[in-house]
């Protein structure tokens, strides 16, 4: 098996089979194909197609008797999940970090933007970028949130708790692409118009992060990523403290602070499933780890590099802004906050599952040392987002 993180392949042989149904034992790997938008050939127009396209998808894993589970804890969310979220007026907005346009003093509160981004290196730029892009890409997530199957919105405004958590925590994210995108347009330094192709793309591929419709394995997902997003914001922060910037680093750390809140809300359901139902929940956790945490932005295409995530997350790994240390952390992390080793009765799948979840964290380690060895022999790429100017990954 081989476990991507941030575009460095780690590879092990000894990782144990994830016992399964026949249907999961016949899954196979997803693909990612590069496909063309729609064109006129003459006058036949040709239907429009995704740039990255996933297949072999497997849906709805979870047995219909499991969301009896969801159903259960209704209350439980909403006095548990709902306590994270912020009423809107105590919420930080854009405008708060941004020049005022409608101050006298804009155009000096710009200048002044842009001097404080002349000392940012571009290599900072494109990771910052990339957060960027991977934040706009927020219809995507809660598409995919609203895919599980239990938990949904299922008319667009239920009164659901899960329903309000998942469209307040949307409204709450919203605010971390909108603020990034507006201080990287005012800065001067990026190409706009590329980054914003970048973004369509990026929608209009959505994401595969292999969740089956099954809430189990989806808030595994989102507990991981909301951890891997707080450290990778907080790293931003800490960087553009380093190069003097201090109000991009507020603006970083900002973001952090509130996918820090979003985390914690979705490691308490996991760690409640794992008490009502602690069988399915570390077999969903095991899945998870063996089919490896994509990253949301994974089928990211700016139209010309057909490896742009893979090329980004090299950026993002020797900056040490997200890398496969981090990976190995995060889960370490997991699994010491839902107490994973101390989890007992489980069935004999689930033992090996609780096995395989402890020990991966160490291996992950091992491995890393020969993959940055590897990855330390690439050539510097060009990157569309800086008016293609190479950066060494």
């Amino acid at each position: 098996m081989a476990l991507n993180v941030n575009g460095v392949s780690l590879k092990s042989h000894k990782m144990l089979p994830l016992p399964c149904s026949s249907a999961r034992s016949l899954r196979v790997m997803m693909a990612s194909t590069i496909h063309r938008p729609s064109v006129e050939v003459g006058s036949v127009k040709k239907a429009f197609t995704p740039p990255r396209e996933v297949h072999v998808q497997v849906t709805h894993s979870m047995p219909p008797e499991k969301i009896e589970v969801f159903d259960s804890l209704r209350d439980w969310a909403a006095q548990n999940l709902l306590v994270n979220l912020k009423p809107v007026e105590k919420c930080w907005q854009p405008t708060d970090f941004l020049p005022d346009p409608a101050s006298d003093g804009f155009d000096e509160q710009v200048k002044e933007l842009r001097e404080r981004c002349k000392e940012i290196p571009d290599d900072y730029f494109v990771v910052l970028i990339g957060d960027m892009i991977t934040e706009e890409a927020l219809p995507t997530y809660q598409t995919m949130i609203n895919t599980l199957d239990g938990v949904r919105d299922e008319t667009g405004a239920s009164l659901s708790p899960w329903a309000i958590w998942t469209r307040a925590w949307t409204a709450e994210e919203n605010r971390h692409g909108d603020l990034l995108n507006k201080y990287l347009y005012l800065s001067g330094r990026v190409d706009m118009k590329q980054i914003e192709k970048t973004i369509q793309y990026l929608i209009g591929s959505g994401m595969d992060p292999r969740t089956e419709n099954n809430p189990y394995l989806g808030f595994v997902y989102t507990s991981f990523q909301e951890r891997a997003t707080f450290v990778s914001h907080g790293n931003t922060a800490r960087l553009a403290k380093e190069h003097g910037d201090m109000k991009l680093a507020q603006i970083c750390g900002s973001i952090a602070a509130d996918e820090k809140r979003h985390e914690t809300a979705y490691t308490k359901i996991v760690e409640k499933l794992l008490e009502v139902d602690p069988d399915g929940a570390i077999l969903a956790i095991g899945d998870m780890m063996r089919k490896k945490i994509s990253m949301p932005a994974h089928l990211m295409y700016d139209g010309r590099d057909d490896n742009l995530f893979e090329h980004f997350s090299a950026v993002a790994q020797r900056l040490g802004v997200y890398t496969a240390k981090d990976y190995a952390d995060i889960l370490e992390f997991l699994v010491g906050r839902w107490e994973v080793e101390k989890l007992t009765g489980l069935s004999s799948e689930g033992r090996r599952a609780q096995d395989y979840v402890c020990g991966l964290a160490p291996r992950i380690r091992k491995l890393e040392e020969r993959a940055q060895a590897r990855a330390k022999q690439r050539s510097p790429v060009p990157f569309s987002w800086i008016f293609g100017k190479e950066i060494k990954i």
